[in-house]
């Protein structure tokens, strides 16, 4: 500082006329230097002020600056920039960013790469990070009674869930389930029906599922594993080196968008449906509860906000992605279609309603959130008949459209 200052007076100095007899001579100057003299000690006094109010400023503010950004550290279950899972966590992270003006800074990491992808739920239990993108079905161990919220074999449609979730009780149980980990959820894009999966062989019938080695998660996988099947859950970025080394015989995944990015037709040639297991998988959030109460309400608004918006978005992907990549995987890669039999799906029908009585016998929050489940089906599924079911029914008649 007393560099500037001093440089500042040379400055000033070099403004004043040089000595000249002819304007006065040494009088004249010397006028000149008292005046300048006079201004100097203004300028350093007031500068002396504007530098201690400024110190005194930088001394409050950055603190208050730093402690005003609070670090969301996000952690997936699924691949970087995959298509759709990926991609949604990106449009999430920077949502929240930009609607807070930075004062949530988010950190994104992706399955692996902070944790493994099963590992979000305890990361954010545990406070090692604040928020979670996965699917329920995936942490079995700490609750069964998880399954319901991502999808049931023979259950409701995406639509369906979302609707018991938020008016038929469904957000409550979870909520309850959440809290004992120290957590709040919400609800996270769905991927929609299923498809039934990719196999080396074609299954015409339940006996060719014995014996099978196939990558299947929640209830789903429990159905199969009553069936004889040696059922395993991978993550999505393990299933196609599981595949292609034959640790596994087949998988499913979620439908033709993401497994034609996976590239599953470079080992199986058989694509089955339609998904028992999956008729409506829908994601899951979750923040810790700690850091969510941190937040003010107008930040709790904004990211409650980007996560509903977001169901919306990614959701309507699947429906916008996957009836083009369906095509160029049995045009221009030689996939089978195979529509398992009706008998075979009524036998998958009956052992599927069987598994989940008794899993749901098994503890009392399982049951408490499977009779709130089939009690809100029974109604959704005589709506859908009649509204969603009847016009479909009504779209396949055969008449000339367009």
């Amino acid at each position: 500082m007393r560099h500037c200052l001093r440089d500042e007076v040379q400055e000033q100095y070099r403004w004043r006329a040089p000595y000249s007899p002819t304007r006065g001579g040494h009088q004249k100057q010397l006028g000149e230097l008292r005046i300048y003299s006079m201004k100097r000690r203004k300028f350093l006094g007031h500068t002396a002020v504007v530098g201690a109010t400024a110190a005194a400023t930088a001394t409050v503010s950055a603190p208050a600056i730093s402690q005003g950004i609070k670090e969301l550290k996000f952690v997936t279950a699924f691949p970087k920039n995959f298509p759709g899972l990926g991609t949604s966590a990106n449009r999430v992270a920077a949502r929240i960013e930009a609607a807070t003006d930075g004062r949530i800074k988010v950190r994104l990491f992706n399955a692996g790469e902070l944790v493994p992808a099963f590992g979000v739920f305890d990361a954010v239990s545990q406070g090692n990070a604040e928020m979670y993108y996965a699917a329920e079905y995936y942490f079995p161990n700490k609750s069964k009674a998880l399954n319901f919220f991502t999808a049931v074999p023979y259950g409701m449609t995406h639509l369906e869930t979302y609707a018991w979730m938020l008016h038929g009780g469904g957000m409550e149980l979870w909520e309850d389930i959440h809290s004992d980990f120290g957590m709040k959820p919400f609800p996270a894009p769905a991927t929609g029906v299923q498809m039934g999966g990719w196999l080396k062989k074609k299954i015409n019938k339940l006996d060719d599922f014995k014996g099978l080695k196939f990558r299947m998660p929640g209830l789903g996988g429990e159905v199969l594993r009553s069936l004889g099947v040696a059922v395993v859950n991978l993550p999505g970025g393990e299933i196609f080196p599981a595949l292609q080394s034959g640790a596994i015989d087949g998988s499913e995944w979620v439908g033709p968008w993401h497994d034609l990015a996976f590239g599953f037709y470079k080992i199986c040639k058989h694509y089955h449906w339609p998904g028992f297991h999956e008729p409506g998988t829908v994601g899951s959030y979750s923040l810790n509860r700690k850091f969510w109460d941190s937040l003010s309400k107008s930040e709790q608004a904004i990211v409650e906000a980007v996560l509903k918006a977001e169901v919306f978005e990614q959701t309507v992907e699947y429906d916008g992605q996957s009836p083009a990549a369906l095509d160029k995987l049995v045009t221009a890669h030689g996939v089978q279609l195979h529509k398992y039999p009706d008998d075979l799906m009524t036998e998958l029908g009956r052992i599927s309603g069987e598994v989940i009585n008794d899993l749901a016998a098994g503890d009392e929050v399982s049951k408490k959130v499977w009779d709130s489940y089939r009690t809100f089906r029974k109604t959704a599924v005589g709506w859908s008949k009649i509204g969603l079911q009847g016009y479909m029914n009504a779209r396949e008649l055969p008449f000339k459209y367009g």
